[in-house]
């Protein structure tokens, strides 16, 4: 087959396959006001035109694309058959299959392939999209514009350096974990707008865990004394949501110390051991009789006030951490630990990671301390969970979380003693 030729068929399917994916979205979503937009043969044949325009220009006269680009482009702003001008994503999506055709000529075939397929994402998605972002209150944009403005302003103007006593605080440091920390619980957030109250009770749990398991806990162990009947239900979502909280714990860590993290790995799948054990027997035992369960209310963790609440708290972590090194003092990390872990995991979690990755303690000290976090924070949201929840989500949660925590002791104790848990 003639290189030309190829290109051509190459264009002419991807073209079409955006065609088809805009033609089914706008059939979809209803009118728009005109019958025009453009479907699988317009989209053909602007890839088929992008791709010999393009050929032509790099083979015989470099003016050939432009002047295509120039006279379609004309005619999409100014010569539409209704008299109303293209909409602004009918005209991207044009000026992107035209250059998809023009990457083919071009011998980037990958490039066109992506581009392609990331423009029939685009467009398909736009009635979910805008479902999506209906979801979304006034608080969350809010506390999203605050967030970005403040990072992308003074991340870059803060100093790098440290400050006050025994160089315990690095702003530049402390900023930089509230982005980390803030950037994993919206991811959780988004998911929990995304998908909304439908999402089954799993999905739910976990979704609710990676945005805030404490949250959860509060949420679901109140809702078990409203809905006693839903108590197991209930209680299952807790133990999902607060064993979330173990992986959240090693992403975040490797992000950071990659070998810490590779330390810290079985301790911590040793601590989830309860929780999957308790969820196979409730998924077994009780999937055929699964109720919905609504999503917990979280609020947006990009608020500027969540913000600042996490970096005081891991710059006054981060600061007695580096006291305790810098007195040799390293008995001291781990009650240290356990108090910060009573509080909140990733404060104490990335201390513990830059401390390490900077050489000021060890792997195993390191491991011991997040391990030891880690109970705290499961007796923590144990000791929430019998307190505010029914009798029935008091025993299976309290079982699970006091048994989490137990094996997170031993695995504690065997980092100690240099053998790998």
């Amino acid at each position: 087959m003639p290189p030309l030729l190829g290109m051509l068929v190459i264009s002419g399917c991807l073209g079409a396959l955006i065609g088809l994916i805009r033609q089914w979205s706008e059939q979809t979503n209803g009118p728009t006001g005109t019958d025009d937009f453009g479907g699988v043969r317009t989209y053909t044949l602007w890839a088929l035109l992008g791709c010999v325009s393009a050929y032509a220009s790099r083979e015989y006269t470099p003016l050939a694309l432009p002047i295509v680009i120039a006279v379609l482009g004309t005619h999409q702003v100014f010569f539409r058959p209704n008299g109303q001008p293209a909409g602004n994503t009918r005209f991207a999506s044009f000026l992107v299959t035209l250059m998809v055709g023009s990457l083919l000529a071009w011998e980037q075939r990958q490039a066109a392939v992506l581009m392609a397929a990331a423009t029939m994402v685009i467009v398909g998605v736009k009635q979910p999209l805008h479902d999506w972002t209906r979801r979304f209150t006034p608080q969350d944009i809010r506390g999203t514009l605050q967030f970005v403005a403040i990072t992308g302003v003074i991340l870059p103007l803060v100093p790098d350096r440290t400050f006050g006593p025994y160089h315990g605080f690095n702003p530049y440091s402390t900023w930089l974990m509230v982005i980390l920390i803030s950037g994993l619980g919206f991811t959780g957030y988004l998911a929990i707008r995304l998908l909304g109250a439908g999402a089954g009770i799993l999905l739910t749990s976990i979704l609710g865990g990676l945005a805030s398991s404490t949250a959860s806990t509060l949420a679901f162990s109140r809702r078990s004394r409203e809905e006693p009947d839903m108590s197991v239900h209930y209680a299952f979502a807790v133990v999902v949501a607060c064993t979330v909280m173990l992986p959240r714990v090693g992403i975040a860590v490797a992000v950071i110390s990659p070998a810490l993290a590779q330390r810290l790995a079985p301790a911590l799948g040793l601590m989830a051991v309860p929780a999957i054990g308790y969820g196979l027997w409730w998924w077994l035992g009780r999937r055929r009789r699964i109720e919905p369960v609504a999503m917990p209310v979280i609020g947006n963790p990009l608020s500027l006030t969540t913000a600042v609440k996490f970096a005081l708290l891991y710059a006054a972590v981060a600061y007695l951490v580096k006291i305790a090194t810098t007195l040799e003092w390293s008995a001291g990390m781990l009650p240290l630990s356990f108090v910060s872990g009573l509080t909140d995991m990733d404060a104490i979690s990335l201390s513990m990671a830059n401390s390490s990755s900077e050489g000021q303690i060890g792997f195993d000290l390191a491991a011991q301390a997040i391990v030891l976090g880690a109970v705290a924070n499961s007796l923590m949201k144990a000791g929430l969970a019998i307190s505010l929840g029914s009798p029935r989500l008091r025993r299976h949660v309290g079982a699970v979380l006091l048994l989490t925590a137990a094996v997170g002791s031993v695995a504690c104790w065997l980092i100690a003693r240099g053998a790998r848990p």
